[in-house]
C-alpha cells in the first residue's frame, strides 16, 4: 500500500495493495492500523454512495466550524475527477485545488482533511462513488464553493457540466463568510 503525500499538505493519495487472479480482485479499502500512521487517528462515522452520469459536476462542498469533515474517496465504478480546495484560513496554498483521477481501474483513495471544499467531475459514462466522512452530515453547517469561480482555474475535464441548482449557486472563493474553524 503506498501513501503519496499531494501537493497540498494534508492531501493524501492512497494506492491499495491489490490481489488480483482469474477470479477478480481484493483490497483493503480501510484497515485503521495502516492507514494511522499516514493519516493520523481518523473517526469515520458515516459513508455515502454518489451514482451520477458523464458530465455530471458535483461540488465544491465542505461543513463549517465543529462539523467540517474529512473525507475518504474512492470510485467503484467508472471515473471521476475528484476535487479538493484549499479552505484553512493562514494555510499557504489557501484558495489552491488538487485534482486527482480516481476510477473503477486505478483503484485510487483520496484522504481530503478537513478544511478542503470538495467535489468531482464524472469522466466515464456514470460512475459510482463512495466516501467515509469523519463528521455526520450537518445542514445547517453545509456550504458551497462555486464550482467554476475562475480565481480558482479548475478544468473539471468536461465540456457541458451537469450541475445542480444548489451548486450553481455557490459562493466565490472572495465572496465566502470566514465563519468557519477548521
Amino acid at each position: 500500500m503506498k501513501f503519496l503525500p499531494a501537493d497540498i499538505g494534508g492531501i493524501v493519495i492512497i494506492e491499495p495493495d491489490v490481489f488480483q487472479d482469474s477470479r477478480g480482485f481484493f483490497l483493503e479499502s480501510f484497515h485503521r492500523e495502516k492507514y494511522t500512521p499516514a493519516l493520523g487517528e481518523l473517526d469515520l462515522v458515516q459513508d455515502n454512495l454518489s451514482s451520477s452520469i458523464r458530465g455530471t459536476v458535483r461540488g465544491l462542498h465542505f461543513q463549517n466550524g465543529i462539523h467540517a469533515q474529512g473525507k475518504l474517496c474512492q470510485v467503484l465504478t467508472g471515473t471521476v475527477l475528484d476535487v479538493a480546495v484549499d479552505l484553512r484560513r493562514g494555510s499557504p496554498t489557501y484558495g489552491r485545488h488538487v485534482a486527482v483521477e480516481l476510477s473503477a481501474e486505478n483503484k485510487r483513495q483520496i484522504w481530503i482533511p478537513p478544511g478542503f471544499a470538495h467535489g468531482f467531475s464524472v469522466l466515464s459514462e456514470t460512475a459510482l462513488f463512495h466516501y467515509k466522512c469523519t463528521r455526520y452530515y450537518h445542514k445547517a453547517a453545509e456550504r458551497c464553493l462555486l464550482y467554476n469561480d475562475p480565481v480558482l482555474g479548475i478544468d473539471w475535464k468536461v465540456k457541458a457540466p451537469i450541475v445542480s441548482d444548489k451548486d450553481r449557486q455557490g459562493s466565490l472563493l472572495a465572496e465566502l463568510q470566514h465563519d468557519f474553524v477548521f
